[in-house]
């Protein structure tokens, strides 16, 4: 069996009786769902940061550049497009994507800052 979950604006979210109770026993403040929703949100964009924030420095210092300067001196092809640099180039740009689009999520979830 099923419970719903109601959010203002007539938004309903539909999660089973289980993921109800362990939501309702998470010892987060405020105590409503909605806001410990917004907490487990707001813990998993700062764990996707982390981890696009970390290729990120190791690419940097792998390479002594930053993604902008990898693209502009277009690395790949100076390299001969080995496999190695390929991924590497692949990888870090979806962390440099990635992390653009935690802190956008953030800033959405969080509210401008003062």
């Amino acid at each position: 069996m099923n419970a719903v979950l109601q959010r203002e604006m007539n938004t309903t979210i539909v999660v089973s009786r289980e993921t109800a109770r362990h939501l309702e026993s998470l010892p987060l403040i405020p105590s409503d769902v909605d806001s410990k929703l917004r907490s487990l949100l707001e813990a998993e964009y700062r764990r996707r940061l982390s981890r696009y924030s970390l290729t990120d420095r190791m690419l940097q210092q792998k390479y002594g550049m930053t993604y902008e300067e990898f693209e502009v001196r277009n690395v790949v092809e100076e390299r001969g497009y080995s496999w190695e640099v390929e991924s590497d180039a692949i990888a870090w740009e979806t962390a440099s994507d990635g992390m653009r689009t935690m802190q956008r999520k953030l800033q959405e979830l969080l509210g401008p800052k003062p």
